[in-house]
């Protein structure tokens, strides 16, 4: 939410930008920058990638580092920053199910639209990399009633994805992630999400087989889909979580190799680039303008006067 705006409840309005679009695309966010980038480039809605949240506030990997706290403050930070409801990544619900009680509630309060809790033991892993085990069923399962009896308790219109990793992990496959998928809608899960299908027919089989609306990770090793691909094989929801990162670790690797070679006078060229592009003027897009406007509404008079004769970006100018 941005200052001096008012928005539905970000559940109930993740629920209607699921409805108006077969199926909902989502890329992924790192922080609130990357949020209102999103945003500003028309998405209905973002995701909190909980990869990009471990290595862009740790610089560490997904490999179960990354605490409560940390996931949702960095959740809670993005959801204030935009309008559009807030999908995040809550890995284990970082810990058993009474620990996946308290991960929904701070997620409710701190403005997201939903999350995903997976079924990976602790400490977990990117769901794309190998060495990933599972916890049993029974757990499994127990977690996903707790986390819904949570979501009930607090806000129904919150949207619960339950995610298994029991493809990819050791010992797993297929048959038992479509088993765990299918429970877990039963124990009140809004959407099922199996992690890491290795082909199309794969995914063919899951949407087949999943009795309810599936959520998509196109990242890793899973296959890749147009938008209309996806609406045939049923597909109600697909992030993209990594692809924002990667093209600003690529921009920033790129940059920080002209810094090093050629000394300072590269910023210039790039301060002289990114001021050609449509978001080039970064103090207006940070909001330095609706603070002036702030300012004008509610404080004195005579508070405007800083602006007379100042250098530098002049907001609303």
């Amino acid at each position: 939410m941005r200052l001096g705006t008012t928005q539905p409840r970000p559940g109930e309005a993740l629920r209607a930008a699921l409805a108006a679009h077969k199926p909902l695309v989502i890329p992924g966010c790192f922080n609130a920058l990357s949020a209102r980038i999103l945003e500003d480039a028309g998405f209905p809605a973002v995701y909190m990638s909980g990869y990009g949240t471990s290595l862009n506030l740790l610089g560490l990997p997904d490999a179960g580092l990354v605490t409560l706290t940390e996931m949702a403050l960095n959740a809670k930070l993005i959801a204030a920053a935009v309008r559009v409801p807030v999908i995040a990544d809550a890995d284990t619900g970082f810990g058993n199910a009474i620990n996946t009680i308290r991960c929904v509630e701070e997620y409710i309060r701190g403005g997201v639209a939903g999350l995903h809790i997976e079924d990976q033991v602790a400490p977990k892993r990117c769901g794309h990399v190998a060495g990933r085990e599972v916890i049993g069923r029974t757990e499994a399962v127990g977690k996903i009633r707790a986390a819904a009896s949570a979501r009930d308790a607090l806000d129904p219109s919150f949207v619960l994805v339950a995610r298994t990793d029991a493809r990819g992990a050791h010992g797993g496959s297929l048959e038992e992630a479509i088993w765990r998928a299918n429970a877990f809608l039963d124990a009140g899960a809004d959407l099922a999400f199996v992690e890491g299908p290795k082909d199309r027919a794969d995914v063919e089989r899951i949407c087949r087989e999943v009795r309810g609306p599936v959520f998509y990770n196109m990242t890793g090793i899973s296959p890749r889909f147009s938008a209309d691909e996806m609406a045939q094989l049923g597909i109600a929801c697909c992030i993209l979580p990594g692809a924002l990162m990667r093209h600003a670790i690529m921009a920033m690797g790129d940059l920080a190799a002209e810094l090093r070679a050629e000394g300072p006078m590269a910023e210039a060229r790039v301060d002289a680039r990114f001021k050609q592009h449509r978001l080039g003027n970064l103090h207006a897009f940070a909001g330095f303008d609706r603070v002036r406007e702030l300012e004008a509404s509610f404080m004195p008079e005579e508070a405007m006067e800083k602006y007379e004769g100042g250098l530098g970006h002049m907001p609303g100018a």
